[in-house]
């Protein structure tokens, strides 16, 4: 099968990509590199001993998309491209939507204009808002709290649309936790351009000098430790569950929703530990006040994954931190 991947430099393109590559897949990637660097080709190349496309663009440029599409002879698409950052998405909310929301409509009438019609979305835990229980299920009912993840359910809902309106699409929307950690190899993990919000990047500046100390958002959570709890997973894991959809989505037409996480949740502090454990270097950190919509805890209930898709998480927190040092030490000069 020949893959599109869009938004397919970035830190869980990359991962996805020298999966499928190493599978066998041939994987064209679509990326306008505005979160990304356009030297992780050649690592992605490096890493899977094969020969993966690239195409710069952006997913509002149906024509162009649909080109690429025709042009590679697309079978399937993953679809990762898309703004992140929770907290900016509520300063630029315009922005998202038009990048987030806008950008796949553009993508699902370029699909429609060649007749392509398997595709794995990127979707986030964040579409289930404030927890009415725990853990997350699928069935959780969806009340996202920001603007992100609004972007995230509207898309969702116009793939359900879709999917009833047209009996030949088949969907997985993956619903994903908080991804975290690098390749084994060291070559290729998470590096945005400008200012980090994930806490492993952070990590890694206050590591290499860029920050003077990691700010923790609160210690006052009613949790063992006082920090927020989370459901931490492996990016290879992740990268791993895109393949598993994809492999199960050709017998499987409709729209389907997957949560990928651990089931597990584990403290800012506890992942901090660990990351010391593994660098062997004490992080200076502060705690501040909390976020406004920080949850206390948060953790999926992966059954659905495992059940259907046979996938289920295989790499733990001391792995991840082990993988995100390796990476930091091989890319500080970058």
């Amino acid at each position: 099968m020949n893959i599109l991947l869009t938004g397919g430099m970035g830190y869980i393109g990359s991962h996805t990509a020298v999966l499928l590559a190493s599978a066998g897949y041939y994987v064209h990637i679509y990326d306008n590199l505005c979160n990304s660097k356009a030297q992780t080709l050649t690592r992605i190349q490096e890493l899977s001993a094969k020969t993966v496309g690239f195409t710069e663009g952006d997913i509002r440029d149906t024509k162009k998309l649909s080109q690429v599409l025709r042009d590679q002879k697309i079978d399937a698409v993953i679809h990762l491209a898309g703004l992140k950052a929770v907290g900016e998405s509520s300063q630029k909310p315009i922005e998202y939507y038009a990048n987030n929301v806008q950008g796949s409509i553009s993508l699902i009438q370029a699909m429609q204009s060649v007749g392509i019609s398997t595709l794995v979305f990127s979707s986030s835990a964040t579409v289930y808002g404030d927890p009415i229980y725990l853990p997350y299920d699928e069935a959780h009912p969806t009340s996202p709290t920001n603007p992100y993840g609004r972007n995230k359910l509207q898309i969702e809902e116009i793939l359900r649309d879709l999917a009833g309106s047209d009996k030949t699409w088949k969907i997985a929307c993956l619903r994903y936790f908080n991804p975290v950690g690098a390749h084994e190899s060291g070559l290729i993990g998470e590096d945005p351009n400008g200012i980090p919000n994930n806490l492993m990047p952070v990590i890694a500046q206050v590591v290499n000098g860029k920050l003077p100390s990691l700010n923790i958002f609160g210690n006052d959570y009613e949790t063992e430790d006082g920090t927020g709890k989370r459901d931490y997973i492996h990016v290879v894991d992740l990268a791993e569950g895109h393949l598993a959809a994809l492999t199960w989505l050709k017998d499987s037409p409709g729209c389907h929703a997957f949560n990928l996480g651990s089931g597990n949740s584990r403290s800012v502090m506890e992942l901090l530990h660990h990351f010391e454990n593994a660098s062997g270097q004490k992080i200076p950190y502060q705690v501040v006040g909390r976020r406004p919509g920080d949850l206390a805890e948060y953790y999926a209930k992966a059954n659905k994954a495992r059940d259907l898709l046979g996938w289920e998480t295989k790499r733990d927190l001391p792995e991840i931190c082990n993988n995100t040092w390796l990476w930091i030490k091989n890319n500080r000069a970058s």
